[in-house]
């Protein structure tokens, strides 16, 4: 490949373990913040656009859960005061009760007019009889009331009840209670409220259920959308593209950019609206039972933001430090593994691992920094929640003491108060998470609004039968508008004949193969194949015409037999192996365990470099092209293997135009015709013996590699 794509402007490459390497910043872990919030987010709000419906729909569910869930502890609050009024309802008729078996008192009611409670027998006679006597009570001064209880076990319960406690509405409550139920605790009203608090408990499930299924149908569709957007675009970006980026990159805003937003959407949107109106509703509820407690929990709130602005503030610093450590730690283990031949050669292990142990001490020492400071985050909330617990407990039970709030209230409040924090630090987190969302999407937008290669014209041309004439008419063509590598090169080239293309490494050889391609498009000029400009063709139709062997070898994770019939759709059995024997390879399949059905590995890495050569050649021979394209196919195999292969392809390439790419001008003596390339323009063209003869730039190169080859023989 020339030297002069190695120097275009490229994009920034992020390091190993940035961008969408890692996940969303959590809460106290420090969010990716995107270049474009507002535009972003309005862009991906844009794919949600086809099912707003849906998002009605979930948005009513998540309202109609989160109603649910913050309104059921108000039916606690009226079970829990209808007990103690029913507890305070049986303490006084058991005093009013015991208090009437003492004959002398029971006389003097009678005598007063006061009728006897064990004499009544409706509720309503019962009340009437409590509230005569409380009243005779309350009225009676204290010395009488003392004299007149005098001694006894009715004094002492006397004494220890305290009629000025029951004031009006209390005792008027605790009438209506005896009225309605004779005293009795009303344990089947108590469970009805229960019953009820169960329904709607059981109703926001449902409805989270169901908002959690249909957010989470709206989510696939919309990065299945987006994903496969991605996918069309890789596939109309030019190979330029793919040249400045690593592979790394491109699959990182296909995989796990597209993955967090599909998360994101699926989980967080819903709770950034069940956590406001759970907020809303929280507030609402306090406000309703004491809106001076209210007021008390709402004073806890800067303390929280103290707190996590505080703790963010310290911890960012580490988590930045983290991440920047854990990039070269990543980078380090993936050059060492991969390259664990060479270290082991040339010693290099203790210098490794001495790296490696520093690298990774520094990730320690960050890692647990961040993690430690950021732990202390939900202790801190705690503590804060807890303050605001213990104030509204001791103001509470003063408002309980003296009749404010009843006992219920003060339960439900506290309740109330312990799950307010709650979605504030959901917020809090969400918002970190969207940030980090938003800037994944920013990424993969970033991928969609790539410069794509120019389109097919819509009046293309499909060659019927191609013969394989081939011209370079005047072409110019540069990686860079302002360096151009070959400047009005026109080569001519008959039907059936072999093209050597030779030159020192960066000439611009693989280039020309590119430019033919159309993997590249053209400054100047034009190339035609049997005179039609390949520009007027469908890539896709244009490529079908070559069969390329390159010195880079591709094989995919499947059987030795699929990868061969990749050349050729519907390739039968006999056709496979006969391609392999052309291009002596059957032996070697036929000797490993599985034979055809061998199935190659991730990276091909369980047959040797040689091995896979062969199967891409013979992919090549099955293909059966009108026009080859040999970039240096036989560069992995030993000189005997390649004196075999060579034959097999000086036979594939009779009646063909065959484009071989050479470094070892031994292999391309036969050619018909030569091109000698150096900076990307063509020196010198003939035969072999024409270019020897001329004694020239190519008859030095054949030279050096002979008497380089000789000199070897005789140092040996």
């Amino acid at each position: 490949m020339s030297k002069n794509r190695d120097t275009m402007q490229k994009p920034q490459r992020r390091p190993v373990g940035s961008g969408g390497d890692h996940g969303p910043g959590g809460f106290g872990r420090p969010a990716e913040k995107p270049k474009n919030f507002k535009g972003t987010l309005k862009r991906l709000l844009a794919y949600l656009k086809p099912h707003r419906f849906v998002l009605m729909i979930v948005l009513l569910f998540a309202i109609g859960s989160t109603v649910f869930t913050v309104y059921a502890p108000m039916r606690s609050r009226v079970a829990i005061n209808n007990m103690t009024e029913g507890i305070i309802a049986k303490a006084v008729i058991s005093i009013v009760s015991d208090i009437e078996d003492n004959s002398r008192v029971a006389g003097f009611l009678q005598a007063n007019g006061i009728p006897l409670y064990k004499n009544a027998v409706t509720n309503d006679e019962k009340a009437d009889a409590i509230k005569a006597f409380i009243v005779m009570m309350m009225q009676m001064p204290k010395e009488q009331l003392s004299g007149f209880m005098q001694g006894g076990t009715q004094g002492a319960m006397l004494e220890g009840f305290d009629i000025s406690s029951l004031d009006e509405s209390s005792f008027d409550k605790v009438l209506d209670y005896i009225r309605y139920t004779g005293g009795a605790i009303d344990f089947s009203f108590i469970g009805t409220v229960m019953l009820q608090m169960l329904a709607l408990y059981i109703a926001s499930s449902c409805f989270t259920f169901l908002m959690q299924y249909l957010m989470s149908s709206v989510a696939q569709k919309t990065v299945n959308v987006l994903r496969s957007s991605v996918n069309d675009k890789l596939s109309r970006l030019p190979l330029k593209f793919f040249d400045s980026r690593t592979h790394g990159e491109i699959l990182s805003r296909m995989t796990n950019d597209l993955d967090t937003v599909a998360q994101t959407l699926q989980q967080n949107l819903t709770q950034v609206i069940t956590s406001i109106i759970s907020i809303l509703g929280y507030v609402i509820m306090m406000l309703s039972i004491s809106p001076v407690l209210t007021l008390i929990v709402m004073a806890t709130l800067p303390l929280y933001v103290v707190a996590t602005v505080a703790i963010a503030k310290a911890s960012q610093k580490q988590f930045a430090a983290q991440q920047k450590h854990l990039g070269e730690l990543s980078g380090h283990v993936e050059e060492m593994y991969s390259g664990h031949t060479v270290v082991k050669a040339f010693g290099h292990e203790q210098k490794s691992i001495a790296k490696f142990r520093h690298i990774n001490g520094e990730l320690y020492d960050a890692a647990w920094k961040a993690q430690f400071i950021s732990g202390i985050m939900f202790p801190v909330m705690n503590f804060v929640s807890n303050l605001g617990y213990v104030i509204i407990c001791v103001i509470g039970g003063t408002y309980a003491a003296k009749k404010t709030l009843e006992v219920g209230d003060i339960t439900t409040f506290i309740q109330y108060s312990r799950s307010f924090t709650q979605p504030i630090i959901q917020t809090s987190n969400i918002a970190n998470v969207i940030q980090s969302t938003i800037a994944c999407a920013e990424r993969v937008f970033e991928l969609l609004d790539e410069p794509e290669q120019l389109p097919d014209r819509e009046d293309t041309i499909k060659l019927g039968n191609p013969r394989g004439d081939v011209s370079f008419n005047g072409i110019s063509f540069g990686y860079s508008q302002d360096d151009i590598l070959i400047k009005d090169m026109s080569i001519r080239v008959r039907p059936g004949q072999t093209v050597a293309i030779v030159g020192p490494t960066g000439a611009g050889k693989t280039t020309l193969v590119n430019l033919l391609m159309r993997f590249y498009e053209l400054n100047g000029g034009s190339i035609t194949v049997d005179g039609v400009d390949t520009r007027d063709m469908r890539r896709a139709d244009l490529r079908h015409i070559f069969g390329m062997v390159l010195q880079d070898t591709w094989l995919f994770t499947g059987t030795i037999r699929d990868n061969i019939a990749y050349g050729r759709d519907n390739a039968t059995e006999q056709q496979i192996v006969a391609a392999a024997t052309a291009a002596h390879a059957d032996h070697f399949i036929r000797t490993l365990p599985e034979g055809y059905d061998t199935i190659l590995n991730e990276e091909a890495s369980n047959i040797s470099q040689g091995q896979k050569q062969l199967l891409t050649i013979a992919r090549a021979i099955l293909a059966d092209p009108p026009i080859l394209i040999l970039d240096e196919a036989t560069s992995s195999v030993d000189t005997r293997t390649e004196l075999i292969i060579q034959r097999a392809m000086n036979s594939l390439m009779k009646g063909r135009t065959s484009f071989v790419i050479a470094h070892r001008l031994s292999t391309i003596r036969d050619a018909d015709l030569i091109l000698v390339m150096n900076h990307g323009s063509i020196i010198e063209t003939g035969t072999h013996r024409e270019l020897l003869a001329a004694n020239g730039f190519y008859a030095d190169l054949y030279n050096s590699q002979f008497s380089g080859a000789k000199a070897d023989e005789q140092a040996g």
